[in-house]
């Protein structure tokens, strides 16, 4: 049997202005060309590229193509989330402009907005939360594990004219006691994009271990699922390409908190919090 070819990534911007952009992001799931959706999967410290393929394979769902970039040094900025945002300059900024420049890279390759799915674990979820209150892109939806937005202390966002957050479903996932997360600061995430319009859902565990538990890979499983299924009607119905969905949009600005009880085995209950991420 022949061996499949390679994916193509040269679509993908590549600049050396930007140490995250020297490379093109991973290619993980379906061909872009034949997938049904697109997840845009941010990783955390340390981790690179092919946690989040990993994270792709315990969801498996068919259909899905993950895009995954990597981080210079696998580390997205220097310092804490919650360090002052200067501190975390220049670095931090670059980041931000790698999540703008590879969604306008599949949004010049015919994926709309609204068929690629937002996931970041830890500091992939912080980049994230700081990126979607920033621009308050339109998107499929978000899912933010264990993350929350950048700099010391939290702050009033103002919504943009031109806003894509209203109705937009993201859910965020956090451990009562993450050794580097607060959630505090998860929360406070939460109320900032739900007084944008966005439509919130916000699960707790207690779980001390800094990781998915198998809770939140089914949680992501049937958000991803449920995209298809939408996707799917739209074509069926003729009117997806082009245009806005047809589906009906409302706003939804309260936050639906869900604690969960994670049966994992707890390996420590140390309640330090080094807020590296």
């Amino acid at each position: 049997m022949p061996e499949a070819p390679e994916p193509d990534t040269t679509a993908f911007t590549i600049t050396p202005d930007n140490p995250h952009l020297a490379r093109p992001p991973l290619l993980h799931g379906a061909p872009l060309d034949r997938a049904g959706l697109v997840v845009y999967a941010v990783h955390g410290r340390g981790q690179g590229p092919a946690f989040m393929g990993e994270q792709a394979d315990r969801v498996g769902l068919p259909g899905v193509a993950w895009v995954v970039p990597g981080a210079d040094a696998d580390t997205w900025y220097p310092r804490g989330f919650l360090a002052p945002l200067e501190e975390n300059q220049p670095r931090l900024g670059q980041a931000l402009e790698t999540v703008r420049t590879h969604l306008a890279d599949l949004e010049r390759m015919g994926w709309a907005a609204r068929d690629v799915v937002l996931f970041g674990f830890s500091q992939g979820a912080c980049l994230l939360s700081e990126y979607l209150l920033r621009e308050q892109p339109s998107c499929a939806g978000a899912f933010l594990h264990t993350g929350g937005h950048l700099g010391p202390v939290a702050k009033p966002w103002s919504a943009r004219p031109e806003s894509g957050l209203t109705g937009t479903e993201v859910v965020l996932l956090c451990a009562e006691e993450d050794e580097f997360v607060p959630l505090v600061r998860a929360e406070r995430t939460a109320g900032a994009l739900a007084s944008l319009g966005a439509r919130i859902e916000l699960t707790t565990y207690d779980d001390p271990l800094h990781h998915l538990n198998e809770d939140s890979v089914v949680r992501l499983r049937r958000m991803l699922r449920t995209r298809l299924l939408e996707r799917a009607q739209e074509v069926a119905e003729g009117a997806h390409p082009g245009g806005e969905p047809s589906l009906p949009v409302t706003t939804a600005r309260t936050v639906t908190t869900v604690r969960t009880t994670q049966l994992t085995t707890r390996t420590h209950t140390s309640k330090s919090r080094h807020t590296r991420h």
